[in-house]
């Protein structure tokens, strides 16, 4: 196990309570699920704190050669790490020691972790999400946020259940999402420390028996994982809601279009409704520095990066020169 400083009482002021909560003396023993620098300064954060970590449950490698930085923190801190493709059955409960542990924190993770895990603690478990729940349930909820012009968003920590981010919350915090934003803009400049700090304030809130409180599920929503089949542009939608598309999908899958019969993604979107050219929905009306401009009801939308067919995601006027996509041309 791996601990930080002992011996010492943290109070920690509960706002939300109304109250201040003594944490005992005692260090929580906690089992950390999670992946990349999320979960790798959630970690730094529990030391910190004073707690045990007993085992790191990072998603299993993709290549022998990566290692993820929670599983990295793991193996310098010399802890066990869990690694498994499937978390059902006596045997992963076993695996994880989660029914010899305080809590389980889940940060940032997207395998499913049975309830017979999650309940095997004392204080069972606590799970990030970055939406303000019951809103944008589902896997894809930052790019769904901005696809669908969302102004403010935010996070959550909420006690995890069979459901799919159905349980009790124990507290939010929320962010404003720029009209600029695209979804790695807004999970690094905004979601990524959010998320951290309040998992982290979250772990103390469960460790000291606070009540979550149940969602609401008259408010509640879900969206499907963003994939390609809802991805492809439709500039005669708008320039609002295309440049949301582009946001949203940027940097992955990419939102797409056709060119001459390939396909042609599109990044780094910006919206200029001041600009009413006399083009139809689709059509090119500039490419330069500022990137590849196009018509569409309601302005123009300005994407800074672009790729296509044999054309990697690079810079517009070049990428645009290499597919031969120039004013005049139409993306369809």
């Amino acid at each position: 196990m791996v601990a930080g400083p002992a011996g010492r009482k943290r109070r920690l002021a509960l706002a939300c309570l109304g109250r201040e909560t003594v944490v005992p003396e005692d260090m929580a023993k906690i089992v950390l699920f999670g992946q990349a620098k999320f979960g790798e300064e959630v970690f730094k954060g529990l030391v910190a704190a004073g707690h045990q970590l007993s085992a790191v449950a990072p998603p299993p490698r993709r290549r022998p050669d990566r290692i993820d930085p929670l599983e990295q923190a793991g193996i310098d801190a010399g802890l066990r790490i869990v690694q498994r493709k499937s978390y059902r059955g006596a045997e992963a409960l076993a695996a994880t020691g989660a029914a010899d542990a305080d809590l389980c924190v889940l940060a940032y993770v997207t395998q499913i972790i049975p309830s017979a895990i999650l309940d095997a603690p004392t204080r069972g478990s606590i799970c990030f999400h970055p939406s303000l729940l019951p809103a944008y349930r589902g896997g894809s909820a930052i790019p769904w946020q901005l696809i669908n012009g969302e102004t403010v968003g935010g996070v959550c920590l909420f006690r995890p259940d069979d459901g799919m981010d159905t349980g009790p919350i124990y507290l939010t915090r929320e962010l404003e999402i720029g009209r600029e934003d695209s979804a790695a803009s807004y999970y690094y400049g905004k979601v990524f420390a959010a998320g951290v700090a309040a998992t982290l304030e979250a772990a103390e809130l469960a460790l000291s028996g606070a009540t979550p409180v149940t969602q609401e599920e008259s408010l509640a929503s879900y969206q499907p994982l963003l994939s390609d089949a809802y991805a492809r542009v439709s500039w005669g939608a708008g320039a609002g809601p295309v440049h949301n598309l582009v946001r949203g999908c940027d940097p992955a899958p990419g939102a797409w279009c056709k060119y001459e019969g390939g396909v042609v993604r599109l990044y780094g979107s910006s919206l200029h409704t001041a600009a009413a050219p006399d083009a139809d929905a689709g059509t090119v009306v500039a490419v330069g520095a500022g990137g590849l401009e196009v018509a569409a009801p309601g302005g123009t939308v300005r994407f800074a990066k672009i790729a296509g067919r044999d054309v990697g995601k690079s810079a517009a006027p070049e990428a645009a020169a290499a597919l031969g996509i120039k004013p005049g041309s139409r993306l369809s």
